[in-house]
């Protein structure tokens, strides 16, 4: 008998036991780099579950009373509209359209978006106010299948850009048919949004489309679905814009369409708002925040959109999953100037010696002005007293509703300066003030007061002065129908210029608003209305040389070098006996600061500074709170958590401007900020406030408008709300951040009277009338400094002339096109990261004094917030003990199957 022969112990066992070791242990360092995200995903703030139900209870309505004011009504062909629910053939309805099934609630994707799960559709809204909708309609688009294939994440901010609507072939006559016989109206939806990280597609030979073709243009089985219902010999058709961005809307000029409502992104139960405009419950007070022209690619704003690469200079960044990715820096030029939206279209067909409009071009370019809106009434209003000089203006404006149905109705009050040709850039309108009535009763009077500084009325000289300059002339005060139709005017006479130098600042300044951004002018050419088509804007080139200037400059993440003191002191560290809770309402001067922040290390500053994702970290040796800040345009929103908190969807910034109503957004931002309150969280990333300089903007969803002071006025109701309540709100993005795509290493080259009088002003508004004390700046370089960098717009502008207190937060951090050390010699205190990378690296002296009072700027924040009330000092990492468990499990596992191994192997 042969004697058996022991087996040796394979190897593959081992081999697999230890790969799953390395993944175990990179799956470690990988949790431990997520660490705060993490936590946050599995254990949010405490919710105080009776306050918050509350304030969402009163939410529903306010987002119902924002809808129902920020509908606007562009066209109502011999009062179709409201419709009669006494008659059977209009409560009875159509909706045609995919979008009605599937309509767009929030406006786009990304951070400025929210949970619409739980919102209210369109269907469901009209049946909710009376009316009965043709079911068979109903069933067929939701039997299509059809999807927008979005996705809002973190790191996966994706949207479907197609247009999505079925072919005609696949309606079937006979749906049609029954359709007209069911009822004598035909409701036709079309529906757009936007996202975060691309702009609207300018050709969709890609998605559907045909060449050419862009994205806020009806498509073709669009086009052929109206014309088939129009053909159909309805008794009304009515056209609805589910969209936050203008369309091109040709198509009523061409086809007998009835009346067409605006009625954006509506937010969680907005769709009832519509239900009752469509019915007449609701009379519609809103109005547009853009010029709708015909063809959005003729403005010259366009003529320079997008991003031109430069070649040869490319930077590393990590996108939203920290992977490497090779980008090339990019360059916009703002050529067009101070010509951006209405103050273009109102400004090209004026004869710069009369005065005069050329009324038939200007019917060809624009179909809706700036500020267009209809009523189910009609209005009067008259200038009943006027008293102005060189301090202020002050107005009385007699506002009569003369129709047969009660509505509120807006005052516009735009300026038209004195312009001489080859001089300063003035448009022909612009808007300086607006006020909204309370809802007037037939025949009913309101009396509305606007006042403002006549300094308002300057514009500023960036060629010469320098600095604001009121023009001596006359100044033409006009109430407005719109951007384009006068009501009434009073004069003022200017007999001496008035300049506001280093001098003679400005009233509402801190400090003398002189010029401090030449070097971002570059070598534009700008747009000139002494000779348009001399000066009309290049089309932007497929691609630029950069400057060695340019290139050297671009790339430059450090610190300028005039703000680093070599001979700065070191700071002094010491135990003082104090909290964080002592500084509660003490003024940011207050000598008792600088004995606070003493007892800071270093250490501690680096971690607060540097771990600003989502949160401002605790600090121990002050007793300093943990905070939790998320995202919130429209509602709060956790994109590491979606349903973590189930927050009220708000209508999304366009329809809040359109209802042109500050004291509505400040109720918003009362009922937002309690909500975020009874989540426990202490900041809300937002307002959006950034402009609409093209309709192409794929965030322009989150912004107000093409005009820098209704989107002041706006967002500084909004801050005030929230300020009511203790909650900060970073108004963003800060600043020259007006599109989408490529933001990082993107070098906007403009010239300081537009910056100043259009991109700057809603951040100057929201600062010195909304009081707001934090700010997030934008990944944009202005000239070839990046904003979050810039001492110019933080520390000179922001904190010098504004007086703004508090601190100032990058967007998400990336280390590609940012760095802790620039910002915070620049004013950008605190970096939005979760995984560190953020952290100062400059520990000399100069840079120790540059964190210390980026800490002030955080802790002063902080202490006048109610995160001291809340005094929440950080969420418990459960699921870290948990992974340590499991950890220490296969450890142990591991070490006793090495052991058999190796036992079995001497054996």
């Amino acid at each position: 008998m042969s004697k058996a022969v022991a087996k040796k112990p394979g190897k593959a066992g081992v081999v697999v036991v230890s790969f799953l070791l390395v993944l175990v242990i990179v799956a470690n360092a990988v949790a431990l780099n997520f660490s705060s995200v993490i936590t946050q995903f599995f254990a949010p703030a405490n919710s105080d579950e009776e306050a918050l139900a509350q304030v969402q209870a009163e939410a529903v309505g306010v987002v119902e009373q924002i809808a129902g004011e920020g509908i606007v009504m562009v066209e109502n062909r011999n009062s179709a509209l409201p419709l009669n629910l006494q008659n059977e053939k209009e409560k009875n309805i159509n909706l045609f359209g995919w979008s009605s099934v599937d309509p767009v609630i929030s406006g786009g994707i990304g951070s400025g978006s929210g949970n619409s799960s739980g919102s209210i559709g369109f269907v469901e809204a009209m049946e909710n106010n009376g009316f009965h909708v043709n079911q068979e309609l109903v069933d067929f688009y939701n039997g299509l299948g059809l999807s927008r294939g979005s996705i809002n994440s973190f790191g996966s901010f994706a949207t479907d850009y197609s247009k999505i609507e079925a072919p005609l072939s696949e309606y079937g006559e006979g749906l049609f048919t029954n359709a007209r016989e069911f009822s004598d109206v035909a409701v036709v939806m079309f529906a757009r949004l936007g996202c975060e990280e691309g702009d609207l597609p300018l050709d969709m030979s890609e998605l559907g489309g045909e060449a050419g073709e862009h994205y806020l243009e009806l498509g073709s089985d669009e086009l052929a679905m109206l014309e088939k219902v129009v053909s159909m010999d309805f008794e009304k058709v009515i056209v609805l814009i589910n969209a936050a961005f203008p369309m091109e809307m040709g198509f009523m000029d061409d086809m007998d369409i009835d009346a067409a409502l605006v009625i954006g992104a509506p937010g969680q139960s907005g769709m009832n708002s519509v239900a009752r405009v469509l019915n007449g419950e609701v009379n519609p007070s809103g109005h547009l925040v853009d010029t709708w022209a015909y063809d959005f690619t003729g403005s010259p704003a366009f003529q320079n959109w997008g991003g031109i690469p430069y070649e040869g200079l490319e930077f590393t960044m990590l996108d939203y999953n920290y992977q490497e990715v090779r980008m090339p820096y990019h360059s916009v030029d703002y050529a067009e100037g101070i010509y951006v939206g209405y103050r273009y279209y109102e400004t090209r067909y004026v004869n710069n010696e009369t005065g005069e409009v050329d009324e038939e071009a200007y019917a060809n370019d624009v179909q809706y002005p700036f500020g267009h809106g209809l009523s189910y009434t009609a209005f009067e209003q008259n200038i009943t007293d006027f008293k102005a000089d060189t301090d202020n203006v002050t107005m009385k404006v007699t506002v009569t509703n003369t129709g047969d149905a009660a509505g509120k109705e807006v005052v516009q009050v735009y300026q038209t300066a004195p312009y001489t040709v080859g001089g300063m850039e003035k448009s022909h309108v612009a808007l300086v003030d607006f006020a909204k009535t309370d809802l007037l009763q037939p025949g009913e009077s309101q009396v509305v007061e606007i006042s403002f500084p006549t300094e308002e009325l300057a514009s500023f000289d960036y060629q010469n002065a320098g600095c604001y300059v009121l023009e001596d002339g006359t100044y033409e005060i006009k109430i407005m129908k719109n951007a384009h139709d006068m009501i009434d005017s009073r004069t003022l006479d200017i007999t001496d210029t008035i300049v506001y130098d280093e001098n003679n600042k400005r009233s509402t300044d801190e400090e003398p608003a002189i010029a401090r951004f030449q070097y971002a002018q570059g070598d534009s050419r700008f747009l000139s209305r002494a000779d348009w088509e001399g000066t009309w804007p290049d089309k932007a080139p497929e691609s630029k040389v950069p400057t060695d200037e340019i290139a050297v400059s671009i790339a430059s993440q450090k610190p300028l070098p005039e703000l680093v003191d070599p001979d700065a002191e070191d700071i002094i560290i010491r135990d003082n006996g104090l909290e964080l809770a002592d500084m509660i309402g003490l003024d940011y001067d207050d000598g008792k600061w600088d004995l606070l922040l003493e007892q800071l290390s270093v250490k501690e500053m680096q971690n607060l500074i540097g771990m600003g994702g989502y949160a401002t970290q605790k600090v121990d040796s002050i007793k300093k709170p943990y905070t939790v800040d998320l995202d919130g345009p429209t509602g709060i929103l956790s994109l590491f958590s979606e349903k973590a908190y189930d927050s009220i969807l708000y209508p999304t910034a366009v329809v809040i401007a359109a209802t042109w109503n500050p004291e509505l957004a400040n109720k918003m931002g009362d009922v937002l900020s309690r909500e975020a309150l009874a989540f426990g969280i202490s900041g809300v990333y937002g307002p959006s406030m950034n402009i609409h300089r093209v309709p192409f903007g794929g965030r322009n969803y989150e912004y107000y408008s093409e005009d820098g002071v209704i989107s002041g006025k706006i967002g500084a109701g909004i801050v005030k709300g929230f300020s009511k309540n203790h909650v900060y709100a970073y108004i963003k993005h800060f600043a020259l951040y007006d599109q989408s795509q490529n933001p990082n290493g993107m070098a906007v080259w403009s010239n300081e009277q537009a910056m100043r009088e259009i991109y700057f002003k809603p951040f100057e508004l929201s600062v010195k009338d909304g009081n707001a004390t934090a700010v997030m700046s934008a990944y944009s370089d202005i000239g070839t400094i990046w904003c979050g960098g810039s001492p110019a717009l933080l520390t000179e502008l922001l904190r010098g002339e504004w007086g703004f207190r508090g601190m100032v937060i990058t967007d998400w951090f990336s280390t590609a096109t940012m760095n802790a050390d620039q910002g915070i010699y620049a004013g950008n205190d605190l970096m939005l990261t979760t995984i560190g990378g953020g952290e100062p690296q400059d520990t000399s002296n100069a840079g120790k004094q540059a964190m210390r009072n980026a800490c002030h700027n955080i802790l002063y924040t902080v202490a006048n917030s109610v995160a001291m009330d809340i005094n929440y000092f950080g969420p418990t990492p459960y699921w870290m003990y948990l992974m340590f468990a499991v950890d220490a499990v296969l450890a142990i596992g591991a070490v006793w199957y090495y052991c058999q191994w190796f036992k079995r192997r001497k054996e």
